[in-house]
């Protein structure tokens, strides 16, 4: 269980030196920015979290998550992509399990301090500020509904060459060793950067200037 919690804080610490914005949210046409919503810096007091409506003990907390806020004031959403370490494969089937397609809906709970808190260190935006669907500073969470969300998960190697080769994907499910979810500014690997690429729902459309 050590060995597993230690795996699981190895992968958030080079979470953590991810940038904002991913590939795997890149837009069809103009967006609002994407947050980093976990894990946060070293000095949120909160995070972001996810869960069904009318519960308030269940929540889902991946290792890595990060949120495209869309639409209006009025009727506003939110499009998810995340990030998991699997350690073993029982790991790996209760975390599936928590993203599994169903008929239920599902919640981005956004805490007050997370959303007055700063971008980032080095910038001290309120993030707020950058959802595009707050008109004034907030004085409670803000409770968004899924409108996607896609799952990247990072596996041992050798329990990534055993699901390679035995097992097909949901849609919503992508894959890849841990290793290259530890390893540093893995985000600038341009393998990294492809399949991040294709957890974006414009990837499922023809792009017009291709």
């Amino acid at each position: 269980m050590e060995r597993h919690a230690s795996l699981d804080a190895l992968v958030r610490q080079q979470l953590r030196k991810w940038p904002q914005s991913l590939p795997g949210l890149a837009p069809r046409g103009a967006a609002p920015p994407t947050l980093r919503a976990r894990p946060s810096d070293a000095q949120s007091p909160a995070s972001p979290f996810l869960k069904i409506p009318g519960t308030d003990r269940l929540r889902t907390l991946p290792d890595g998550m990060w949120l495209q806020f869309g639409g209006t004031p009025e009727e506003p959403w939110c499009d998810v992509v995340a990030i998991e370490a699997c350690s073993s494969f029982q790991n790996l089937l209760d975390k599936r399990s928590r993203f599994a397609p169903s008929t239920h809906s599902l919640l981005a709970i956004c805490p007050l301090p997370w959303l007055l808190g700063p971008v980032s260190p080095s910038d001290p935006t309120p993030r707020w500020r950058l959802t595009g669907i707050l008109r004034s500073e907030p004085t409670g969470l803000l409770t968004l509904p899924v409108r996607d969300m896609r799952v990247l998960y990072g596996l041992r190697e050798r329990h990534y060459d055993h699901f390679v080769t035995g097992h097909v994907p949901h849609a919503h499910e992508f894959f890849c060793p841990i290793g290259a979810l530890t390893r540093e500014k893995a985000y600038e690997d341009p393998r990294m950067q492809a399949l991040m690429a294709r957890l974006s729902s414009a990837a499922n459309f023809l792009d017009p200037a291709g």
